[in-house]
């Protein structure tokens, strides 16, 4: 880089920080070529400090969404130090200062970027199994490291709020199979099994009769593995399957974590496939992310398209009302609805926690970029969550069209029969 050009940056930055002193007071130093830059307006210590390692850094600085800024940091044009909780305030209160779109949601921003090629939601069969193999074959050791010993990869259930990450998934997994009254011998079908945790609950605890689906190598390995490890290859069966390929019927459907990856427009034919695969008297439970936006728009400032390029190419959030009007449409009746926003708050906050503790022996399992990746949006997605940008909501549901009488007086047996 010449000497003008290193002027031009330096003087662009200087700006810039002043521009931000006047209306902020933040503990945050920003060092490019030897000069440190502080944007507090007294002699604090940093909590955060920005190497900026070239001119696209600098560039993500000026103009700093959340997606600018992320996407900097991932492929190395800046390094940041700082714990956790105070990068992503930090950036959010850049963002919030600087972004030039205001912050703006919803579905104008979505289909821009459609317009602009940006995004390619396809979701073809090839497609989604690209997109999941992408985010849940980095590395079963990787996941291991952070996640609980059951390897759930979903929000967990926190009763009491006193809760371990592993009690509090264990209580996940058996909040939803007590929800749908899960009966010894019935069958049970979990899309999107991940590494089998639920189906081995559902087998062991319950006496269910189960089919877990995956598009993950890995997670298909695994998941075999563990079944066989505990004599139970007789009453579970994990494929590496499409829903869309299902055949047969099921007492019991669970969708954990997985119709993020369907995307919206398909939402409709998914839960048609859950209803046909429905016994006549059969349960089915969605449990799900889902944006706040009443438009079902991205995060602010940016980082829904963060997440969709690094994180989970092909992934799209529905507002929790896109999600009922879906199901009705695909021919299911929700008549049981709970929000667990606060629970998948403090299960990113263990999950980030623990990947934070673990960062050298993580950066030894995977490349840096994908180790930044995953930091940002673990902290990132506790934060959106935290500031109800985005939510997670669990639908019980059946096929449409039934006796009211069918249906239970109250709530009382999910608590009633928790215990048992």
């Amino acid at each position: 880089m010449g000497l003008s050009a290193t002027f031009a940056l330096d003087s662009a930055l200087e700006h810039w920080a002043e521009r931000l002193r006047q209306r902020l007071d933040l503990p945050l130093l920003v060092r490019c070529n030897g000069n440190g830059l502080r944007l507090s307006r007294c002699a604090t210590e940093p909590r955060v400090i920005v190497d900026v390692r070239n001119a696209v850094g600098v560039a993500a600085l000026l103009a700093p969404s959340l997606d600018n800024l992320g996407r900097a940091y991932v492929e190395g044009h800046i390094d940041v130090t700082g714990t956790a909780g105070d990068i992503i305030d930090m950036a959010h209160r850049l963002a919030e200062n600087g972004d030039s779109s205001d912050g703006k949601r919803g579905w104008m921003r979505r289909i821009a970027l459609k317009v602009a090629g940006t995004i390619n939601h396809s979701h073809t069969r090839a497609a989604d199994q690209q997109a999941i193999q992408y985010h849940y074959d980095v590395s079963n050791d990787f996941y291991a490291e952070w996640l609980d010993p059951a390897l759930v990869y979903s929000c967990a259930y926190f009763e009491r709020g006193d809760e371990t990450l592993a009690e509090a998934q264990e209580k996940k997994i058996d909040h939803i199979l007590t929800k749908l009254r899960l009966q010894p011998d019935q069958s049970l079908l979990d899309i999107g099994c991940g590494w089998g945790s639920l189906v081995l609950r559902a087998a062991q605890k319950f006496g269910a009769r189960c089919v877990g689906i995956t598009l993950s190598q890995n997670q298909f390995d695994l998941a075999t593995e563990r079944v066989r490890a505990t004599g139970l290859a007789d009453r579970i069966d994990i494929r590496l399957q499409d829903y869309r390929d299902v055949e047969g019927k099921f007492d019991r459907i669970t969708s954990i974590g997985m119709f993020e990856h369907v995307g919206l427009k398909n939402l409709s034919a998914y839960f048609r496939v859950i209803r046909d695969s429905l016994t006549p008297d059969g349960w089915a439970m969605n449990h799900g992310i889902t944006s706040t936006d009443a438009h079902n728009g991205e995060t602010s400032h940016g980082a829904g398209h963060f997440v969709d390029q690094y994180v989970f190419p092909q992934g799209e959030l529905p507002h929790v009302g896109t999600v009922l009007t879906t199901m009705q449409e695909g021919g299911l009746e929700p008549f049981d609805i709970e929000s667990l926003r606060r629970h998948y708050a403090r299960t990113l906050q263990c999950w980030s926690d623990a990947f934070e503790a673990k960062a050298e022996r993580l950066k030894s399992l995977v490349a840096e970029k994908t180790w930044r990746i995953w930091r940002m949006y673990l902290i990132g997605s506790q934060w959106a969550f935290d500031n109800d940008e985005i939510s997670l909501f669990q639908v019980l549901c059946r096929r449409a069209g039934q006796q009211a009488a069918s249906l239970p007086w109250s709530r009382r047996w999910i608590y009633d029969d928790a215990g048992s």
